[in-house]
């Protein structure tokens, strides 16, 4: 049974740098989750808190109740720029963002 969802769309950052932080957070309790995520160096680590506080607020039920079930990140729109080079020539720059779909749910005692 799933509690609740919340998702981030278009988070600019790419796909496979939030991943880390999605598989460190995967299967943990919603309140442990928001303790190692506080003291994560990384920068999609105040997001990712803040999408796990959004699905516990729309869960309606405290987050020591509430587990991680779910969370997914699959890739965003690219945005394409480019970058002068040598001799009159342009290379491509992909700028990658991602979109993260969390579902807590809650523990069968």
């Amino acid at each position: 049974m799933i509690a609740s969802t919340a998702t981030l769309r278009n988070y600019r950052q790419a796909p496979r740098k939030v991943r880390l932080i999605a598989d460190l957070v995967r299967g943990k309790s919603a309140a442990r989750a928001l303790a190692l995520l506080s003291m994560l160096p990384k920068r999609g680590a105040e997001p990712m808190a803040k999408l796990i506080k959004s699905a516990v607020s729309n869960a309606k039920v405290e987050a020591a109740e509430l587990y991680i079930q779910k969370i997914e990140v699959n890739g965003g729109v690219v945005f394409k720029r480019q970058m002068p080079r040598a001799r009159g020539r342009a290379s491509l720059i992909k700028k990658k963002t991602s979109h993260i779909t969390l579902s807590l749910s809650k523990k069968v005692k």
